[in-house]
């Protein structure tokens, strides 16, 4: 009972935290761990319990899921060389430079446990460092990147991680073993990712009902991890495909029930899970303390040389990375979208690199015992090295990314997103006036109709586009708009009216609350529209 009222004031403080957050200027995020570091530290608060094995099945797919939804697979395409130079090649980079110190500074530990450490703090954790880098108004260029480094590095850092384990625990590699096990396991999470996501698009085109597509959208990424992991493929990647998967080519343009029902649900399971994991990520304190006992004054040398590694390497990588993709799109004439440009933007990407749940998780999950019953090596020092990465990164480097973006001058272009989402109003009214205009020839639509439509759509237009109208007409738009604004401000109290008639009703004895909340729901709809 005492860990499930822990879990309920965790997720009541992921609720309360983001205003707050808002509020004294602190990433969500790294105001979450500190909750937890205090929780953890005081006495009458029970330690933590979950089994670090079921930690990474149960917040990874639906925080991949729902972040996945912010893109698809033309973008990932179209960014193919960040994915390899970020979220594959510098996170084998980050892991050999780790392994390298560790096995030079703890003689006693052998190169694979040493693998598994690099491995399990190499990846910069998706959900930290957008939400941190978004609280500060990077430009969308940028969250780019760390949305897409942090949705792939995962899989990178997975596949290493437990190759490396199971050489620790067995006692023998084989290279060549490795190698067709990264591949395979690949091939087989982007075959389950797209078959699930097939299906389950079919499964949605029968379901009609939005609210229980959007409840199989839930079951949906936890299937394809389990799948992917009980047959030795990866977890993440699979979630992943399936995510690009169904909403490039299960939901359709006219899916505007799901769109709206899952945007909310999924905002929703994403606060809280992600609150949830990084309160865990402080409240994990104790179990880490207790597990390295008296001795981590001793550690916190390495712990420390760890972190100057992860940090060093990743600018080291970063820096000379853009000059030289620069220089290669200069030759090419064109630039990729999401290719940081110049020193400065290379800088905040280097300061982004935020470690988070997944790492550890990776840690508290290495085995206590290898074959043959001896200790994991060095097991309590792994755990708290990789608690130390994190608690930097987290704290130290979200708590100061805001002071590094203003010393820079980075800041989102309004000016710029503003004029492309003004391009797409522009698409989508004209797209709206050509069908009208061949529904208008193919239908015989009375004129009055048509030319109330092209007004509406016109207007539309004319206000994301006022560019494109001289001052008469946008003298008799803004007319129009004041009597329309009018029209909605008299319409939306009619309605708030029968809202309020209606909640009476439900009120009244004999009344069927159902069928008045249906009532409701169709009024609440209708207040909607514009």
């Amino acid at each position: 009972m005492a860990q499930l009222i822990l879990l309920f004031v965790v997720l009541l403080f992921a609720i309360i935290s983001t205003p707050v957050a808002e509020r004294v200027g602190v990433p969500q995020p790294v105001l979450m761990t500190l909750i937890g570091i205090v929780m953890a530290v005081l006495w009458f608060v029970p330690s933590i319990t979950v089994p670090p094995e079921l930690i990474l099945p149960l917040v990874l797919p639906p925080l991949i899921y729902a972040a996945a939804q912010r893109s698809t697979v033309s973008y990932f395409r179209s960014n193919l060389r960040v994915i390899l130079l970020l979220a594959v090649l510098l996170v084998l980079v980050t892991t050999a430079a780790v392994a390298l110190a560790c096995h030079w500074i703890i003689p006693a530990l052998p190169v694979s446990a040493a693998v598994a450490l690099g491995a399990l703090v190499s990846p910069p954790d998706p959900i930290a460092a957008a939400a941190v880098a978004g609280s500060v108004g990077l430009p969308r260029r940028l969250m780019g990147i760390l949305e897409t480094e942090g949705l792939f590095n995962d899989v990178t850092a997975l596949v290493v991680y437990g190759l490396a384990v199971d050489a620790a625990v067995k006692g023998e590699f084989s290279t060549l073993g490795a190698a067709e096990r990264l591949v395979l396991s690949a091939v087989l999470a982007v075959v389950i990712g797209v078959g699930l996501g097939w299906l389950s698009g079919k499964v949605m085109a029968l379901l009609h009902d939005p609210t229980l597509q959007v409840a199989l959208s839930l079951l949906v990424p936890y299937a394809a991890y389990l799948l992917a992991d009980e047959l030795h493929g990866s977890g993440v990647l699979a979630v992943l495909a399936c995510s690009l998967w169904i909403n490039d080519q299960a939901v359709g343009a006219d899916d505007v029930g799901y769109r709206l029902v899952g945007e909310a649900f999924w905002d929703v399971v994403e606060l809280l899970i992600s609150g949830m994991a990084f309160g865990l990520i402080g409240l994990e304190l104790s179990s880490v303390l207790s597990t390295v006992g008296k001795h981590w004054t001793a550690m916190l040398g390495d712990a420390v040389l760890v972190i100057v590694v992860v940090v060093g390497v990743r600018l080291v990588w970063l820096l000379p990375g853009a000059w030289v993709t620069d220089s290669w799109d200069r030759a090419r004439g064109r630039r990729e979208e999401a290719a940081p440009i110049g020193w400065r933007e290379s800088t905040v990407l280097w300061w982004s690199g935020m470690r988070g749940v997944a790492s550890v998780a990776l840690a508290l999950a290495v085995p206590f015992t290898v074959d043959g019953g001896a200790p994991f090596p060095q097991r309590p020092e792994i755990i708290f090295v990789a608690f130390s990465v994190v608690l930097f990164t987290l704290l130290v480097q979200g708590l100061t990314l805001p002071l590094v973006v203003r010393a820079l001058g980075l800041s989102r272009d309004q000016d710029a997103e503003d004029a492309a989402e003004r391009q797409l109003w522009y698409r989508a009214s004209k797209a709206g006036l050509r069908r009208l205009k061949e529904l208008a020839a193919a239908e015989d639509l009375p004129d009055d109709l048509v030319d109330r439509l092209r007004q509406r759509q016109t207007d539309l237009l004319a206000r994301h586009r006022p560019d494109l109208y001289d001052e008469e007409q946008m003298r008799e738009l803004r007319e129009r708009r004041r009597r329309v604004r009018r029209f909605t401000e008299v319409e939306q109290q009619m309605l708030a009216a029968g809202r309020q008639e209606m909640q009476e009703a439900r009120m009244e004895p004999g009344s069927d609350p159902e069928l008045v909340d249906r009532v409701i729901r169709k009024l609440d709809l209708r207040s909607t529209r514009r």
